[in-house]
């Protein structure tokens, strides 16, 4: 599936027509088509439902999400919650992609109350995944100045480097040379577009009656009083004159489409309108200003030109004000104009290059897993697994507030290992409220019945009930327990043990998952574009060939399981032959090793980090290789390179890092940094529940 993001590059380039344009344009190459509209930006008096999404479904019977208010977005970017925000529109964004082939999401326009428009563009894109198409009109500027104005927006969201940045649809153009000539002339003029990975989509000109708003749209802008209703459902204004000129000299401007604006008491005024009325010249109606009520006896003489259609409206304001404030009328298409947004959506249609998206729409693309994209889905796969967690160190304050968000939330059934009026002393202290349904085990009440149990477990280690009630004595050992019975799910503990700690009780009594010899952990690096996995960075200190080997197929498999394309790049400080060292052979052999078990994964080695991740140097080291400059999981040599890269770039690039999430294990354990906040450790939880669901049955 593709998304298109339509990106504006300024105020006033008429996004609401191309979104009219380019959803008829796909639908009529016959695409399943979606739209999206994430944030609502209603114009003065709009106090309907949103525009672009209301013409869209009135005109293209295509029904979106409801677009979320401004003041709940301003809300939350004020409260730095920008990651939640873009989570909500993720999930929007889902309910209008189900189904689709394509979706058009039409970004944020920038006004003086909305100067963020940009960035939150740029972050909505983001998360998306989509392709950007920029949709800019002429101003009064030069081509050379409407060209640079066009390249910074561009360089916004990466510049035409970035594949995803297609090209520009040139809204509004007036031109005397022709659309051909004007487009050629930006061209040269261009530097994207002289490339061919930048396109002009489509360049379409200004036409007058696609901007003619009905004679009723301007009384109720305007507030006017209707002394004539007439034609006024079906007349548009197409021009408007100010009548303070003599007659002989007026008589001219009378045409179709033409609102005569007037005081009230120019009666020569009054009767020539009328008299072009009965001609039969559908004037756009006659609007009387500066309070004068046109006297009786006059409008009684024009009787038949009211009988034929025309509308007659009255202002109180003066000539200058009532011109100052058609002027700025709303230009929008109104929700209610079917008739003027079919039109829009035709005619726009007919200028872009729809046999291009078509072909872009046909091609196959993998989709990057974006973090916003990666939290919702581990929600959302966390809520349907439905699994029962426990918590060992369930009285630390952290641990208590998590999984009370997870149980309030459906991600998970949490089980907290505690005393509860240790509890309840910690939520009162913290002023957390522990939802209904929420598990608190007292260990001191339970801790006798798996003493039988878990010396029948370690039997074969020469374990007896005392040592056993001795161990149990620690909650991670009990939790651990309680999942080698399947009373639980899976469990969540390292916010106050230590990594040793959670990890040795799963070892002696949960073991290694079929098919394999150890356990080790990843990473899901979140980075501003795409999530990567790194592993291993905090369980094996220096792994043999064999043992890196099965770390990467471990990660590959978590890989895919989380949605993410397994493409698995084999980290070293040198890349295919041109090294050699006693590390980099480690890591040639570990390759070889890994592709004899998986041969159709994809999966290379010995790579350098930046041959792995970067397009252009991967294509300079390893022209050949299926991984270099697009690789998703990266397995690093040893402990000590993958900790300290892991920390590097999650500290440098500031992005979010949800882990280690263990694997190799029979049943699902995870460890948690003893500096975890309250997010890392309901994602840790919601990790733990959808390994859960994913094992053999």
């Amino acid at each position: 599936m593709h998304t298109f993001f339509i990106a504006p590059t300024g105020f006033g380039v008429g996004l609401t027509s191309i979104s009219l344009g380019l959803v008829g344009a796909l639908q009529r190459a016959g695409l399943k088509v979606g739209f999206f509209k994430p944030i609502a930006q209603p114009h003065q008096g709009d106090l309907g439902p949103e525009r672009s999404s209301e013409l869209i479904a009135r005109t293209h019977d295509l029904h979106s999400p409801k677009p979320l208010a401004l003041a709940h977005v301003e809300r939350m970017l004020g409260d730095g919650q920008l990651d939640e925000l873009l989570e909500e529109i993720i999930s929007l964004y889902q309910q209008a992609a189900a189904g689709k082939d394509v979706v058009i999401v039409e970004g944020m326009v920038p006004t003086r109350q909305a100067s963020y428009a940009a960035r939150v563009n740029f972050h909505l894109a983001k998360s998306l995944d989509a392709e950007i198409v920029l949709i800019s009109a002429p101003e009064q500027e030069s081509l050379s100045e409407l060209s640079d104005r066009i390249e910074i927006q561009a360089q916004l969201f990466g510049g035409p480097k970035d594949p995803k940045v297609l090209g520009l649809i040139l809204n509004k153009v007036r031109s005397e040379d022709g659309l051909e000539a004007y487009a050629e002339r930006l061209k040269e003029l261009s530097p994207l577009l002289k490339t061919e990975d930048f396109r002009l989509l489509g360049c379409i000109p200004w036409q007058d009656e696609l901007n003619a708003p009905r004679t009723r749209d301007i009384a109720d802008l305007l507030g006017a009083r209707v002394l004539n209703a007439g034609d006024f459902e079906q007349r548009r204004m197409l021009k408007i004159v100010l009548c303070a000129r003599a007659v002989a000299n007026t008589v001219q401007l009378l045409k179709p489409g033409t609102l005569v604006v007037t005081p009230g008491d120019r009666d020569d005024i009054i009767l020539a309108a009328s008299l072009a009325a009965m001609n039969g010249t559908p004037l756009a109606g006659l609007l009387l200003c500066s309070d004068f009520a046109p006297d009786p006896r006059i409008m009684e003489l024009c009787r038949g030109a009211l009988a034929s259609g025309l509308p007659v409206m009255t202002v109180n304001t003066g000539s200058y004000d009532t011109a100052t404030n058609l002027n700025r009328l709303n230009k929008e298409i109104p929700v209610d104009d079917k008739e003027r947004a079919e039109k829009v959506a035709d005619f726009v249609a007919s200028h872009i290059d729809h046999e291009w998206l078509f072909t872009r729409c046909a091609a196959p693309r993998e989709l990057n897993m974006s973090p916003p994209a990666f939290r919702y889905q581990l929600v959302q796969r966390a809520k349907a697994a439905n699994k029962r967690i426990v918590l060992p160190e369930g009285s630390e304050p952290r641990t208590v507030q998590a999984a009370a968000i997870c149980q309030a939330r459906g991600i998970a059934r949490c089980v907290l290992l505690a005393k509860p009026e240790e509890v309840k002393a910690v939520a009162r202290a913290q002023g957390i409220e522990l939802p209904e349904g929420l598990e608190i085990l007292d260990p001191d009440l339970i801790r006798e019945r798996y003493i039988e149990p878990m010396v029948e477990l370690r039997k074969g280690k020469g374990l007896n009930a005392p040592m056993a009630a001795a161990q149990l004595e620690d909650t991670v050992v009990l939790g651990t327990m309680m999942l080698a019975l399947d009373e639980v799910d899976g469990l969540v503990s390292g916010a106050i043990n230590t990594t040793a700690n959670t990890i040795r009780p799963a070892l002696q009594l949960i073991k290694t998952a079929p098919g394999y010899q150890l356990v080790s952990s990843i990473f899901f690096m979140l980075l501003p574009d795409q999530v990567l996995v790194y592993g291993d960075c905090a369980v094996n200190p220096d792994p043999t060939a064999a043992e890196l080997a099965e770390i990467a197929l471990q990660s590959a498999a978590s890989a895919q399981a989380f949605g993410i394309p397994p493409r698995v790049a084999m980290l070293s400080y040198s890349t295919g032959e041109s090294g050699s060292g006693e590390e980099v052979e480690k890591v040639r052999e570990a390759t070889r090793l890994a592709k004899a078990r998986q041969p159709e994964l994809p999966l290379d080695g010995p790579l350098q980090y930046d041959a792995a991740a970067i397009a252009s140097v991967g294509r300079q080291k390893a022209p050949n290789s299926p991984v270099a400059g697009r690789a998703t999981v990266f397995i690093f040599p040893d402990l000590n390179t993958g900790n300290t890269t892991y920390k590097a770039v999650q500290r440098s690039a500031d992005c979010v890092s949800v882990g280690p999430m263990l694997q190799g294990l029979r049943k699902p354990v995870n460890d948690l940094s003893r500096g975890a906040l309250v997010d890392d450790i309901v994602f840790t939880i919601a990790l733990t529940a959808i390994q859960a669901a994913n094992l053999p049955a």
